[in-house]
């Protein structure tokens, strides 16, 4: 490949955006049209957060339906996109010295196909999960990121998904209620800056804002972010082509390096 791939964060929200009509659902789906097509996707999903470095490397990864009280339809999605054995040893060889467990149990948790399903709704392309070490904080998160760059001169889209505003316990289920000042202000300081490129302080996101406490109460949810930030290039662009606050207290800000920006209108 002689294009420098996009790398892509998604908001992934509830579950049944899966299934649901939704703007975020036709953003999505906008993204896999115009997005140059990967050979590969490393996916970084809120949803496998572990102690350890893991990597899927099965040939054939299950749908993982990792949630309760959905309907039925919810749970008869399948998501049979094939792995990539070859891409898990290449994750494994770059993330070094790190130690990275080759999984054959796990697979693709609802972060990743949630989306997916959107983008690539043939399933056809291949599909590696990258597990969240649970015990490493956030600069060491981006440090490690790091050592995956080449991936994007090889074809493959590393996509990071997660929410960085993340509080189940602070939903809101009118849906004309405005989002709190925690969450507004928090989602707002993420994006300035990341457009400012002060990946430090997003890296050490305890300090970026004073509704960083309310907005990431734990924080698997907000590192796929920075897997994804970790990639940019010197002079590179970071857009975001889409954002809102859904039920309070999740946000669905995607940012996106590389690649042809979506017309998702922004909210």
């Amino acid at each position: 490949m002689n294009k420098v791939h996009p790398a892509l964060f998604l908001g992934h929200g509830s579950p049944m955006l899966a299934i649901e009509p939704s703007r975020y659902g036709t953003a999505w789906q906008e993204m896999g049209r115009k997005l140059p097509r990967p050979r590969a996707i490393l996916a970084v999903s809120a949803h496998w957060y572990i102690r350890g470095t893991a990597v899927t490397a099965q040939s054939q990864p299950r749908t993982i339906h990792d949630f309760y009280g959905f309907p039925p339809a919810l749970y008869a999605v399948q998501y049979p996109a094939p792995g990539d054995p070859h891409l898990a040893a290449r994750v494994s060889a770059l993330l070094a010295p790190t130690p990275v467990r080759p999984d054959e149990e796990w697979g693709l948790d609802h972060g990743t196909w949630s989306v997916l399903r959107h983008m690539y709704p043939q399933a056809d392309i291949p599909v590696v999960q990258l597990s969240i070490d649970a015990r490493l904080s956030g600069p060491q998160h981006y440090t490690l990121a790091q050592r995956l760059a080449p991936l994007r001169d090889e074809g493959v889209l590393v996509l990071g998904s997660g929410n960085v505003v993340h509080n189940l316990r602070q939903l809101q289920f009118d849906a004309a209620a405005t989002p709190p000042a925690w969450a507004q202000t928090f989602n707002t300081a993420v994006r300035t800056a990341v457009q400012g490129g002060r990946h430090a302080e997003l890296a050490a996101y305890e300090s970026l804002d004073a509704g960083a406490d309310l907005s990431v109460p734990t924080p698997e949810h907000y590192l796929p972010l920075l897997y994804v930030l970790a990639l940019q290039r010197p002079g590179e662009i970071a857009s975001m082509p889409l954002d809102g606050i859904e039920l309070g207290a999740i946000s669905m800000l995607c940012v996106q390096l590389g690649g042809v920006q979506s017309t998702a209108q922004k909210q």
